[in-house]
């Protein structure tokens, strides 16, 4: 028999129906019948049949048609809201966002990647965050993580005074807690940490945060039960995503706030989201997905909540972008400066040689790579070949000085989010092979959250030089170009305003570049007397990242325009490519028309990487070509088609 999770006001209610082809009409009435049956007041209603309301999907938040058959628009234990004419919609709902979510609906799909705490990388979590792999765990950490809870069973069963595992938290380290009261110790302990505040995780955001978490206590030094652990792995490979408000960690003693909301939901408490059911009531969420929740061992609470997962599932996301738009950045200020009928002097090997930082030498060689006039021949560039411009502005000039440092940045972040990503994070720590339990200091987040303040300081400068490059593109002192980059200027405004939205943009981000763990308040009754807020600094460094992505759309937007008035000319085949990637996807401005949507569009290519896809395998084969040491083995690595993976990326060590 199908049946149906009903949202009513302020409660979920399970509607059996035992025939599918009654209406939608039909399942709003029963589920009215089931919430105000139990109501002293009837719930405010006094004539059942007078009640209008539409019913909506929570998943999409897609309106239903009352006269519908259930069989044709829903499916077993969907999830559905009932909204009352005349009621505002009721305080605990969370509407699905949309377009936030693109998780993919495994059915047959059995992709996964397998855990053991020790090789997970910032691209592996973000896939898994994406929903391209399901996660399992590998023998040996299966066998570590039964080796550390034997070792906790036997602290409980000797009745030893351990801190976390027979004694309180923080402030009440000193007081043990009774054996028959150490289940609700743990309950009690994620119901208080949960009290952070903000909008939620997206999904892909908590999927890595679970997910990491599960890295971590895949490593076997946390003391959590085999059992424990394989429930979370199938509530991530449903794709059951706890409510985590992305606000209240102060990054010491780890995540404390947000973690505690993640198990909170795995408990059946809180809400919980799911592609089949959008936001509802975790225990819901979980009984429609066929699991349990967790309950609650010794020590399995704080295990849970105890680790900056938080800071370095967000600080992956950005490293992983941050990378992404800086190969991009290249590509895009190669372009512009054809456009500005720049010189390419200025990327000489022999000038990089000598100040040979690594990020410098990669970037000039990507210049040389895209508009090198040998290998690419531009017909914009030999219009000006005989020029008596001497030299460019530093925008264009000491691109590879300014665009270097930022690879050489997030190549140091990197690192660093790697290795926290493997690193156990918990206290205290268990150690099967020793014997004994150790407090220690592993949960504090000062680690990432230095990286990702730095990150966000090195990647803002992509957005900073990209700004002035638009500029550039759009003052026709400085570019012989149209005004804006538009015909008929002055009925058309052309890209005026999108220069200052690229400006406004540049000005939060120098705000955002402020480093959060510079500061520190004492908290928990001064136990934890030092915190790293690196929750924040994980949040602002994503922020900026994005900042970053949409000026540089901006500008590839400004640069393509600006192609429109030097035609018939062509630029290089690679820039061409990228020419054709953008008009593929936004038409030339013949006129002003709304331009927030293709500057969106735009955004969008570079966030999924296409414009590195396209020009990625020129570079690579010009690589193959020019520089010997760099010649791969196989003769056909750098084919253009397809394009290599786009996080490769050229070293020149």
């Amino acid at each position: 028999m199908p049946r149906f999770t009903v949202h009513v006001r302020n409660e979920w209610l399970t509607v059996p129906c035992k025939d599918a082809t009654c209406s939608i009409k039909w399942l709003g009435f029963e589920a009215l019948k089931r919430y105000i049956k139990n109501k002293p007041d009837n719930g405010g209603i006094q004539h059942i049949k007078d009640v209008h309301f539409g019913v909506k999907r929570c998943q999409g938040f897609g309106l239903l048609d009352n006269d519908d058959t259930i069989e044709d628009v829903l499916e077993d234990n969907d999830f559905v809201e009932l909204a009352i004419e005349g009621d505002t919609m009721s305080q605990d709902f969370i509407p699905s966002q949309l377009g936030t979510s693109h998780l993919y609906l495994y059915i047959d799909n059995h992709h996964y990647i397998s855990l053991d705490g020790n090789s997970l990388t910032s691209t592996d979590l973000v896939n898994l965050g994406k929903g391209l792999f399901k996660i399992k765990l590998t023998p040996e950490a299966e066998q570590k993580v039964v080796q550390s809870r034997e070792l906790l069973d036997t602290i409980v069963k000797e009745n030893k005074v351990v801190y976390g595992i027979t004694t309180g938290f923080g402030k009440f380290a000193q007081t043990v807690i009774p054996v028959s009261k150490l289940k609700e110790l743990q309950e009690n302990l994620l119901r208080s940490h949960s009290s952070g505040l903000g909008s939620p995780l997206s999904p892909e955001r908590t999927r890595m945060l679970l997910a990491l978490r599960i890295n971590v206590l895949a490593k076997g030094h946390s003391g959590i039960s085999l059992e424990t652990l394989h429930s979370m792995i199938q509530a991530f490979n449903a794709s059951c995503l706890s409510y985590v408000p992305e606000k209240g960690t102060v990054g010491a003693s780890g995540d404390l706030a947000p973690l505690s909301h993640l198990a909170l939901g795995l408990m059946g408490e809180g809400k919980m989201w799911s592609p089949k059911s959008g936001w509802a009531d975790a225990k819901y969420v979980l009984e429609a997905h066929g699991l349990k929740p967790i309950s609650l061992k010794p020590k399995e609470g704080l295990a849970l909540i105890n680790g900056t997962q938080m800071i370095t599932s967000l600080g992956a996301e950005a490293v992983e972008r941050a990378e992404a738009i800086a190969q991009q950045a290249d590509i895009i200020a190669a372009l512009t400066l054809e456009v500005l009928k720049g010189t390419t002097k200025a990327f000489d090997s022999d000038i990089h040689e000598l100040r040979p930082h690594p990020g410098q030498k990669e970037v000039a060689l990507r210049f040389r790579s895209l508009l090198d006039s040998d290998h690419h021949p531009s017909e914009i560039a030999e219009s000006h070949r005989f020029c008596d411009r001497v030299q460019d502005a530093y925008t264009m000039r000491c691109c590879p000085q300014v665009h270097g440092i930022v690879n050489d940045t997030i190549e140091f972040v990197k690192k660093i989010i790697n290795t926290e990503i493997n690193s156990a994070t918990d206290n205290p720590m268990v150690f099967a092979e020793r014997g004994e339990t150790i407090s220690g200091g592993n949960f504090h987040g000062e680690y990432p959250a230095k990286a990702l303040d730095y990150l966000a300081i090195g990647v803002h400068e992509l957005a900073s030089i990209s700004e002035r490059r638009i500029e550039r593109l759009c003052n026709p002192s400085l570019s012989e170009l149209p005004a804006f980059l538009v015909n008929e200027g002055g009925l058309n405004s052309g890209f005026m305003i999108a220069h200052c939205t690229a400006a406004a943009l540049v000005s939060e981000n120098k705000v955002l570049c402020h480093p959060s763990s510079i500061d520190s308040l004492s908290t928990s009754a001064a136990t934890e007397d030092h915190v790293s807020m690196g929750g924040w600094a994980a949040r602002k460094a994503l922020r900026v990242v994005e900042h970053v992505e949409q000026v540089l759309a901006i500008e590839l937007l400004a640069a393509c325009q600006g192609i429109e008035f030097l035609r018939p000319l062509r630029t290089t085949t690679p820039l061409e490519k990228v020419y054709d990637l953008v008009r593929a996807t936004v038409k030339p401005w013949i006129k002003d028309r709304f331009m927030a949507p293709d500057i969106e569009a735009v955004h969008r290519l570079l966030v999924d990487q296409k414009v590195w896809n396209i020009a990625g395998p020129y570079i690579e084969k010009y690589c193959m070509e020019y520089i010997p040491e760099s010649r791969p083995s196989s003769p056909t690595a750098f084919a253009l088609d397809p394009p290599p993976s786009p996080r490769k990326r050229v070293r020149l060590e």
